[in-house]
């Protein structure tokens, strides 16, 4: 998408997490996404609620991948299982642990995070969505891979 729109792209976990998984501390990683977002075209990849009110107003468009949870799970296990097996290197240095994911139950699991949030997000997302603080915001909700590749194929760069 960044590149389709020749912007700066940002991931966010690449700026909350620091080396060994340990997140940055808040006033770090506001003022990393607010250095992030200064210039007049980016694209960010992720959702933090804690930087929302950086973002969001400064955003033109989101979009929503808003995928049924079926997709999502097994797409969060194909995802998790491909970069363990791979030992794929993330954000400054870190690798998936395996063992720490398929833990359900643990606060420290990609998919204890997915179940806890799926859900709210889906309810939540619609009411911020419409606050009027966000009404410049276009939202491009999409709900599943087809519509995803639809609509990028639509995206055009800008011009001039």
């Amino acid at each position: 998408m960044a590149a389709r729109l020749d912007s700066d792209f940002l991931e966010l976990d690449a700026l909350f997490w620091d080396a060994k998984w340990t997140p940055a501390s808040p006033e770090v990683f506001r003022a990393r996404v607010d250095a992030a977002t200064a210039g007049p075209a980016w694209v960010a990849a992720g959702n933090y609620g804690r930087v929302r009110d950086l973002l969001w107003p400064r955003a033109t468009a989101i979009v929503w991948l808003d995928y049924a949870l079926p997709l999502v799970f097994w797409g969060l296990t194909a995802r998790t299982l491909r970069r363990a097996v791979t030992r794929e290197v993330l954000w400054n240095g870190n690798r998936e642990n395996l063992w720490q994911h398929g833990k359900l139950w643990s606060e420290d699991s990609l998919f204890y995070w997915l179940f806890k949030t799926y859900w709210r997000y889906r309810r939540e997302f619609p009411a911020h969505f419409a606050e009027p603080a966000h009404a410049h915001i276009q939202v491009i909700h999409l709900r599943s891979r087809r519509e995803t590749e639809a609509w990028l194929a639509s995206v055009d760069r800008p011009r001039g």
